[in-house]
């Protein structure tokens, strides 16, 4: 209750009282905001009060989609998780062993295109409703062949930056995909991309954390790598995660204008719709495949170089053909999963779950490969986690506002 001072009528004071309303909400409310008092903010509420809530919230949002919903997130959301740190690793692998090519290493990152196309034919005889999308338009081609240019330009950018760079360092500053992600995602498609306080905030904060690996860039450099050659890595790096981050946001344009319109407008569900994803990641990874052999072939060492370098490579032919038969494997599946993340769910979801793979890497590259580990890379990793909480605390208080509005 506040109270102002009124005008003296008969020598007594008039107070005027403003009574402020409990559950009055701004228009625009930004995420982690609430219609209704937070019993997680409220300091008089019990714990079993507060676990309470959670769980119905949580329950809420579970039982807003379908099982299959969840299955195939959870599926795809493992997909990234896994098989993008085991493609980062193998790439440090590569270079460790012998090889050089960074054209090549490129090349079979989508030589694995045929996974997806072979998965077709099971989701169209076993997936309700799933059916071909052939022919398809011609902008919809276009598409594929736009996101197959982008893809191929952002392996070799990925490439030259695990050449000059620790695998930990160069996963660190990949998770500044994630800024770029949320950017991308609210500029191009704008639903389902919410710019709130929490993402501007982890945006920054992973931000820093990359700004502090640039910083502490004399302390964990391989032998023999100079001072151009860091900054080219480091400089690369940061436009992958750029490119990323535009490719992220464009497939989910290309879902929503071409793809998922039965699904939105009264049409199968997502889930059931899922071999779009399976079409777009073949169509998209046989693009950039066309295009990284010809560059390959053109610009790169050409596909010659393949038996020079395996004659070198530590193991032998045989491990080099296992190198990168598991690059193109793993960097398939991951891509496939984010893609599904991307139809799913939306772009800054995609982003996120790309910076949580950064400690699996970093901590993956230290044991197996022994890369440096210093104070400040320590730092920057506790700083990109924290980001990345931010950001899922922040938004979970945007799905309860969501929910609470449903209610209503």
């Amino acid at each position: 209750m506040v109270k102002h001072g009124g005008d003296a009528e008969g020598g007594l004071r008039r107070h005027h009282a403003i009574r402020v309303p409990l559950t009055a909400a701004a228009p625009g409310m930004e995420e982690g905001s609430s219609t209704e008092p937070d019993l997680m903010a409220d300091a008089d509420v019990s714990l079993l009060q507060r676990a309470s809530k959670l769980i119905s919230s949580s329950t809420a949002a579970y039982h807003s989609k379908s099982a299959s919903f969840w299955a195939l997130l959870a599926l795809s959301a493992g997909a990234m998780l896994t098989a993008f740190p085991a493609s980062s690793l193998l790439s440090r692998v590569y270079y460790d062993a012998g090889g050089q090519s960074k054209w090549i290493l490129s090349w079979s990152a989508v030589a694995g295109w045929p996974i997806p196309a072979l998965l077709l034919p099971p989701c169209y005889l076993l997936l309700e409703g799933a059916s071909p999308t052939w022919p398809p338009p011609l902008g919809l081609c276009l598409w594929y062949a736009l996101l197959g240019l982008l893809s191929a330009a952002d392996n070799l950018m990925y490439a030259w930056a695990y050449a000059y760079l620790p695998a930990s360092t160069a996963s660190l500053v990949a998770a500044s995909s994630l800024a770029f992600s949320a950017v991308f995602g609210r500029i191009i498609v704008k639903k389902n991309n919410r710019m709130g306080l929490a993402t501007v905030n982890a945006i920054v904060v992973i931000t820093a954390g990359v700004v502090i690996v640039a910083l502490d860039s004399g302390s964990d450099r391989y032998p023999g790598i100079t001072d151009s050659q860091y900054a080219v890595g480091f400089a690369l790096d940061v436009l992958g995660s750029a490119l990323h981050g535009l490719i992220f946001a464009l497939s989910e344009l290309a879902f929503a204008t071409h793809l998922s319109a039965a699904g939105n407008n009264g049409g199968p569900a997502p889930s059931c719709r899922f071999h779009v994803v399976l079409e777009q990641q073949a169509a998209v990874s046989l693009s950039a495949f066309a295009f990284t052999s010809a560059g390959l072939a053109v610009f790169g060492e050409g596909f010659g170089a393949m038996g020079q370098e395996a004659a070198g490579f530590a193991g032998g032919k045989g491990a080099y053909a296992m190198v990168l038969g598991w690059s193109a494997a793993t960097f398939q599946v991951g891509v496939l999963g984010a893609t599904g993340v991307v139809y799913l769910g939306s772009t800054v979801l995609a982003g996120v779950l790309n910076a949580v793979r950064v400690p699996v890497t970093s901590v993956a590259a230290v044991i197996w490969f022994h890369d440096p580990m210093s104070g400040f890379k320590i730092l920057s990793l506790v700083i990109t986690v924290w980001g990345f909480g931010s950001y899922m605390v922040g938004n979970s208080g945007r799905r309860r506002q969501q929910n609470v509005q449903a209610g209503n």
